[in-house]
């Protein structure tokens, strides 16, 4: 494992979820009859510790701030960030389940899912401990997932406090997990005006605007008060937009195994690339390499080994933006 640490502390802040997987799933059986498949895993999923992970096997330096349940299930998501190099000393432990969901992965790798809010639905501001919002404000970089699933959570609270950091010189970036409406979007403005770089799907970002168009609905986000928008768009790749570019970057050529956490992993390089001081583009992408490399794998943590990896992918592509993303991070290698 390549060491980033001179790049900073990153604080990914939001929802904590154990994912159990299954592939390949054609079917659920009827009645009390079973299947067989070829593997299960466990995982320490969603949009905050998803990207953690990603982070910490990238070489950063990364501590998470959100909660979990006092039940064998949160004890098996912080061994789980704990194997993969995260810092959870600071997740707090709430009376009840750990959310968790039940992931049977179909051949394609698409990702039907069963799942249980837990502790990400009752954590709230008045939960938030000194220690986590001290994290949250010395971070050199604040990434915000999943706010949309943790209803009890006061959005000024989070917005107040990411501001303060992003004043104190943070780089802030913003993910969701859940499919919205313009509701959901008036919802995120207190967090998302403070928000250097938004990175939802294209379904979550054209829900979010009401409109059909990806350009617009970007635009519809910089108005929101969003700094850029990365937005992720499966086999198309993504598409960065600010107010003075518009660049697409497309998808790797990769074998999908599971798309669980391809959205967590381009999280994870983009925000890399954007510390290493590249540009949007060749920072977007780092994150379309880490997302495809997540794709090759069962799980969010899955394909992601080191920096070195997303170089070789990298350099496979003819385009002076991926060029320079491979040769900086191959600095960081050898450095």
């Amino acid at each position: 494992m390549s060491d980033l640490k001179g790049l900073g502390s990153v604080v990914c802040l939001g929802v904590h979820i154990l994912d159990i997987l299954g592939r390949p799933v054609t079917t659920i059986p009827p009645g009390q009859r079973s299947i067989l498949i070829d593997e299960i895993r466990a995982t320490a999923a969603g949009t905050a510790a998803g990207t953690s992970v990603d982070l910490a096997k990238l070489g950063i330096d990364v501590r998470n701030v959100g909660a979990i349940g006092d039940d064998i299930l949160g004890d098996f998501v912080v061994r789980l960030l704990d194997d993969a190099g995260v810092d959870a000393t600071l997740l707090l432990r709430l009376a009840g389940a750990t959310s968790a969901t039940i992931l049977p992965i179909r051949p394609n790798g698409e990702r039907p899912a069963l799942h249980v809010p837990g502790a990400n639905a009752i954590f709230n501001a008045t939960d938030l401990t000194d220690e986590q919002r001290d994290a949250v404000l010395s971070a050199r970089a604040v990434h915000v997932g999943g706010l949309d699933a943790m209803p009890a959570m006061d959005p000024e609270v989070i917005g107040q406090l990411v501001a303060t950091a992003r004043h104190n010189g943070a780089l802030v970036t913003m993910d969701v997990l859940r499919n919205g409406d313009r509701r959901s979007l008036d919802a995120l403005g207190p967090v998302l005006r403070h928000t250097d770089w938004f990175c939802p799907n294209e379904e979550q970002l054209l829900g979010l605007a009401e409109c059909t168009d990806v350009l617009k609905a970007a635009h519809v986000m910089l108005e929101a008060g969003a700094g850029g928008v990365a937005v992720t768009r499966g086999e198309q790749g993504c598409r960065v937009v600010t107010g003075e570019i518009d660049v697409s970057i497309p998808a790797m050529d990769i074998d999908v195994v599971d798309t669980t956490g391809c959205g967590d992993g381009f999280d994870a390089g983009f925000l890399i690339g954007l510390l290493c001081g590249l540009d949007p583009a060749s920072a977007a992408w780092i994150g379309t390499a880490c997302g495809g490399l997540v794709a090759t794998g069962l799980g969010s943590d899955a394909g992601i080994t080191g920096l070195l990896q997303v170089v070789s992918l990298l350099n496979a592509y003819d385009d002076d933006a991926a060029r320079a993303a491979a040769h900086r991070l191959k600095e960081l290698v050898d450095a």
